[in-house]
């Protein structure tokens, strides 16, 4: 694990917990992908399943937003 930058750990604790959990949660999503395994998400009050192909065309079409 890396160290956080200077400007990281000005920001308030919540705001790094923020950024922590998002970064572990992208993380999760890679793996599944990379795996070939489904991620199940909430959408519209459901449950719903994403094929891993679906999870790769969402990350690629994130990237750099």
């Amino acid at each position: 694990m890396s160290k956080p930058s200077k400007h990281v750990l000005r920001l308030p604790l919540e705001k790094r917990a923020e950024i922590a959990f998002k970064a572990a949660v992208a993380k999760a999503i890679d793996e599944h992908a990379r795996l070939g395994l489904p991620i199940y998400i909430g959408r519209d009050g459901k449950v719903v399943e994403l094929s891993a192909d679906e999870v790769r065309g969402l990350s690629r079409s994130t990237q750099g937003k």
